[in-house]
């Protein structure tokens, strides 16, 4: 059964002045703020959407390799899934480096390396990424 969940982004003013808010709907956790400067330069207590992308990316590649490793009967005790979306005006998205450490018994760093791997590509949120560059750095920890 497919599921949707939705954002909701409400901005005022031009791209470079103005300012929004993003709303997240579907779980009601919460509204963040969004502006020109805190994607293209320091944040500053806002958001953007490349942060956004790289907690859907690593949250979506974290429950990916957990799956891969549980059906390979090596259930990971933990992994620790950073994502990186690199922005660069007037570009675009240029990269998202995913670097994952876990620790899961019994397995050798290059299965976890080839599970991981695996994961990357098989992440749906990888899928809809697949116009830009993914690397990937995974290792035991």
């Amino acid at each position: 059964m497919a599921t949707t969940r939705t954002a909701t982004t409400h901005w005022e003013g031009s791209l470079f002045e103005g300012a929004g808010k993003v709303m997240l709907e579907s779980s009601g956790l919460g509204t963040y703020d969004v502006s020109w400067p805190a994607r293209a330069e320091e944040p500053q207590g806002k958001t953007s959407p490349e942060e956004l992308i790289a907690a859907a990316h690593s949250s979506c590649f974290s429950m990916a390799l957990s799956n891969g490793l549980a059906k390979a009967g090596t259930p990971p005790t933990s992994l620790d899934t950073t994502a990186d979306v690199e922005l660069t005006p007037g570009t675009g998205i240029t990269g998202i480096k995913i670097t994952v450490r876990g620790v899961v018994e019994g397995m050798s760093n290059d299965d976890f390396v080839a599970a991981a791997e695996a994961a990357k590509t098989g992440c749906p949120v990888s899928q809809a990424l697949a116009g830009t560059t993914i690397t990937l750095d995974a290792a035991l920890a």
